[in-house]
């Protein structure tokens, strides 16, 4: 089931069928801009389409209910990231946490435009805001639910590629800091999840330094 079919499945939704698909074509335009690109299946894809979509289906597994702005901040989350690339900051711990600020205000304001130019009201721009900035995180459901879906296309779809690029105690610690981040039920999602040997080892090294193990 797609974003706009959940959407729309409650009778009270219907009327915003539209706008939300507007919006969610949008930001599939703007994403699909990428030139970075993921292989699936054999086929070549933009980086940051192939994102956005499976954060998305996160989202709708862990809350199937999800509302129509969370649904529009797992689509935007990370609109056009590759307009600001890391290496266009210094490469340092400060240069990173410098970076990652000023994605956050990018992405929000890109979203924002492009909601407001298909007809979203400021309400729901200022929820989807809010979201992206993941504010009120570990008050707001919403916010934890955009979190764990994060948390967990880090885990499938990016764990391999940045261990390759990462030293082992880095790596360690990354996955340590994902896991506090993530709520039980995305604990146990990520569980559930295929590693290969040497990421399902890495998990198993990060959770047993941390006096979590893998837990069910």
């Amino acid at each position: 089931m797609s974003a706009v079919d959940v959407l729309i499945e409650a009778p009270e939704r219907r009327e915003n069928r539209s706008r939300f698909e507007m919006a969610v074509r949008r930001f599939e335009e703007e994403n699909a801009r990428d030139p970075n690109t993921a292989i699936i299946e054999g086929e070549s894809i933009p980086y940051e389409l192939f994102y956005a979509q499976r954060l998305t289906e996160w989202v709708l597994r862990l809350c199937p209910a999800a509302s129509e702005a969370l649904l529009l901040a797992a689509r935007c989350q990370h609109l056009c990231r590759w307009m600001i690339p890391r290496a266009s900051y210094e490469m340092t711990r400060p240069g990173y946490l410098t970076w990652r600020a000023d994605l956050k205000q990018f992405h929000a304001r890109k979203s924002a435009e492009i909601l407001a130019e298909v007809g979203y009201p400021r309400t729901v721009i200022d929820r989807v805001r809010s979201l992206n900035l993941k504010r009120d995180l570990g008050r707001d459901r919403e916010v934890q639910v955009l979190e764990d879906a994060l948390c967990l296309v880090t885990l499938q779809h990016q764990l391999g590629d940045l261990m390759r690029k990462t030293e082992r105690e880095k790596m360690i610690t990354i996955v340590q800091k994902t896991w506090k981040k993530m709520s039980p039920a995305a604990r146990e999602a990520a569980l559930e999840l295929s590693y290969s040997d040497d990421e399902r080892a890495l998990i198993t090294a990060a959770l047993s330094s941390s006096g979590e193990g893998l837990k069910r």
